[in-house]
């Protein structure tokens, strides 16, 4: 049995607007293996990256604040470590590949110097060490003539070029878990298949777990070993890939699989199924079942009680009174 690296138990993470309180993550559990790589996946607005950003304690104060839970990464709590603590964790230990690199890259200063920031930070070396050490991570990377390109800035690189130097960023002091959010969305799908194939080969160089958040059930079944599917800031599905693949049991991943375009040949006529309706509104979730609304099963319990994420087989988990 593996060794958990990070243990995330009923995180809880809102925030406090004049409207009311946004619960965008409600009593989220996740492990995460050393060496392993588990993918979130689920629609806009579920909470994936309020998650990631939990992990990274990056919640905007004091709108947003973690009011419960743990996240335990190597033995440490980090809902409850210092900011000082946090600093020396971040980028570090932890690192994350955000969502937009254009808008994450310092438009201002040159890559290699934003990288070999970070190294010379966390690293303790000197400033020639750490820009040494940048070029080489741009060679690591893919990023061709990494002596020359180590001095661009992010606007005269292309969005995979800019996504390769945060992975670079992410890995350059070789860190134990790194965050990937959806770190191929904008990229077309060549550039997305190297992305993917770069972060899963670093991944073993380094021997770093990955938190992969995605849209894509392609890409988790691609590179994941356990996926966890998002709904309203809870997971209502866990488990192994091959068996939630093979066996998806929530509703709303069943709705995940089948509006996926299949590759066999249909008529004209045929439409891509879709689930109906759209993500609820977080300030104000229906008692209950969050998935109640856009559910064909829906019974009378799943209205007035909200289920629990139980064990229906070996390490594969749902949050459904259709197994109670």
């Amino acid at each position: 049995m593996k060794v958990s690296l990070l243990e995330i138990k009923n995180l809880k993470t809102y925030f406090f607007t004049r409207k009311g309180v946004v619960k965008a993550v409600d009593g989220v559990d996740l492990k995460i293996a050393e060496g392993e790589t588990v993918g979130l996946v689920g629609e806009s607005g579920c909470g994936k990256t309020v998650t990631a950003l939990s992990i990274m304690r990056l919640i905007p104060e004091p709108m947003g604040r973690i009011v419960e839970g743990k996240i335990l990464f190597n033995g440490i709590d980090l809902v409850r470590a210092s900011e000082k603590e946090m600093q020396k964790i971040r980028g570090n230990r932890i690192s994350m590949v955000f969502q937009e690199p254009m808008t994450s890259l310092n438009p201002v200063f040159k890559v290699g110097l934003q990288i070999a920031e970070a190294i010379e930070l966390h690293q303790g070396v000197s400033a020639k060490e750490a820009w040494e050490r940048a070029i080489e991570m741009l060679r690591m990377v893919g990023i061709p003539s990494p002596e020359s390109r180590v001095n661009d800035y992010p606007h005269q690189m292309s969005g995979g070029m800019r996504q390769r130097v945060m992975i670079a960023m992410a890995l350059s002091c070789h860190p134990r878990l790194m965050i990937a959010d959806e770190p191929t969305t904008a990229l077309d799908v060549t550039i997305q298949a190297q992305i993917l194939d770069l972060i899963q080969r670093l991944k073993e160089q380094v021997r770093s777990s990955i938190l992969l958040i995605t849209h894509n059930l392609g890409v988790v079944a691609e590179v994941a070993q356990h996926v966890g599917v998002m709904y309203a800031g809870h997971i209502v599905e866990y488990g192994d890939v091959i068996s939630l693949f093979r066996n998806p049991k929530h509703p709303y991943t069943l709705g995940l699989f089948q509006s996926i375009p299949q590759k066999r040949r249909t008529k004209k006529r045929d439409r891509l199924r879709v689930i109906p309706g759209t993500v609820p509104d977080l300030l104000g979730l229906p008692m209950g079942c969050k998935f109640q609304d856009r559910c064909s099963h829906a019974f009378k319990k799943c209205r007035e009680e909200s289920p629990q994420l139980i064990e229906i087989e070996h390490d594969h988990q749902v949050r459904c009174w259709l197994y109670g």
